[in-house]
């Protein structure tokens, strides 16, 4: 018979095994996995998830993940931001599949993303040895080091026109070297033969690209965080301020003191991540996904960075007013679930538009109107403060990406269910509490 203390023993042997190997399932799993974000939008994009949904509409702040599709129509354009602030922007009639979002064995991050159709920036930044791909017809140019280029598809040719720095393509004719300001053309119907590189001929769409470049450029000075998307939103949109007893935290413009964080967004589900939380503020990324927020009696709400070695699920909170619910993760649906003011959220136009407490910056344009210090400070004496004069940085005939009425399923409405005052909040497959 079976020695009934060998059989505990055995059992208490297989259950640490058991334990341990569920602990470390995750972290070898997350270790490869690389969620980049949709940082704006414009007029019409879509998106794949590989969610059996198809394309649905997308919206700002909706996290990128391996194998995710991103396409925009005839009035679409979008940007995506990777870890360190590079960008790749898509003008009106692209798509693009990131068929590779990972890491090697080193830490250094790979990305490999696919040009099906259409045009693309792309703008390298180049950090800690990272790798970029963009494969476009039968081409393939490869990073490891700053660059700044345009690239574009079609059925007959492709092209390819560097902006900074030389880079080579890789193709069916051999390699060709693109020095700064260059271009070279591609015969798609003739086995991508290459044309000799001539001077740069400038396309309707750069300036639009110089532009998100600069904001970029001004708004992510004295950055101090390991990661670069995100913040020059956090440089427009708000400011730190030391709080005692808290520290420093992060505040956006004309929050309010009933204002919360999580008024407003959208539950979004991934595959193998479940949902996601995506904020409808412009500046909603990195306050979501790393570090915590703070509710301080007498400030209201402020975010506390922090937290760089995990990446979260969208909701982690300290402390909450009374009234405060935090939203409730979705069950039973791969729907796009909507919260608060879910759309549209349109910008504002160009000429005169009042600004109110509690807005948060919904609706206002990435650097649109200069320092908003200024009006914060307006808002915060009388309420509302008005807004005069056209956009500095956003395109002409564009608009901010809003949850637009094309979402699927789901409901709107405010937060439904939580309790109030506990610290943490469910994220998805994302997960996790927040804590000081």
């Amino acid at each position: 018979m079976f020695n009934p203390r060998l059989r505990s023993i055995l059992r208490l042997v297989l259950g640490t095994a058991l334990v341990t190997t569920l602990f470390a399932l995750p972290a070898i799993a997350e270790s490869q996995v690389r969620i980049v974000r949709l940082s704006d939008v414009q007029g019409t994009v879509q998106i794949n998830k590989n969610s059996g949904l198809g394309f649905e509409s997308a919206f700002t702040n909706l996290p990128i993940t391996q194998g995710t599709q991103l396409r925009t129509l005839d009035n679409g354009r979008a940007e995506i931001e990777f870890e360190d602030g590079s960008t790749l922007r898509l003008t009106p009639g692209s798509t693009v599949e990131f068929s590779t979002l990972g890491a090697n064995d080193d830490g250094k991050r790979i990305s490999t993303v696919n040009l099906v159709e259409g045009k693309a920036y792309v703008n390298w930044i180049g950090k800690s040895g990272d790798e970029f791909t963009l494969n476009f017809s039968q081409e393939k140019v490869t990073l490891t080091q700053p660059a700044h280029f345009r690239a574009s598809t079609s059925s007959s040719t492709a092209e390819i026109a560097s902006f900074k720095n030389e880079i080579e393509v890789a193709g069916p004719s051999g390699t060709v070297k693109v020095e700064k300001n260059k271009m070279v053309s591609f015969d798609v119907q003739n086995n991508d033969n290459a044309t000799a590189a001539r001077i740069l001929e400038s396309d309707p769409y750069d300036e639009w690209d110089q532009q998100a470049i600069g904001y970029h450029d001004q708004y992510a000075k004295n950055n101090n965080t390991p990661y670069g998307y995100g913040y020059s939103d956090l440089g427009y949109y708000g400011n730190y301020t030391n709080v005692p007893g808290y520290g420093m935290l992060w505040q956006p413009y004309f929050a309010g003191y009933g204002w919360d964080p999580f008024m407003d967004g959208a539950w979004s589900w991934y595959p193998g991540l479940g949902f996601l939380w995506a904020s409808a503020y412009p500046w909603g990324w990195l306050p979501y996904y790393y570090g915590t927020w703070n509710f301080v009696p007498g400030y209201g709400w402020g975010w506390q960075p922090g937290g760089w070695g995990t990446w979260h699920g969208g909701l982690h909170y300290v402390g909450a007013a009374a009234t405060f619910h935090v939203p409730v993760t979705p069950t039973g649906t791969v729907n796009t679930v909507v919260v608060g003011k879910g759309g549209p959220v349109t910008s504002i136009p160009a000429s005169q538009t009042t600004i109110h407490a509690g807005s948060a910056g919904l609706g206002i344009p990435r650097g649109s109107y200069g320092s908003l210090g200024h009006l914060n400070s307006q808002v915060e004496k009388h309420g509302s403060a008005q807004l005069h004069g056209a956009p500095q940085f956003s395109a002409s005939s564009g608009h901010s990406g809003g949850f637009g009425a094309a979402h699927s399923g789901g409901s709107s409405g405010a937060h439904t269910g939580g309790s109030s005052g506990h610290s943490g909040g469910g994220g998805g497959g994302g997960g996790g509490h927040g804590g000081r």
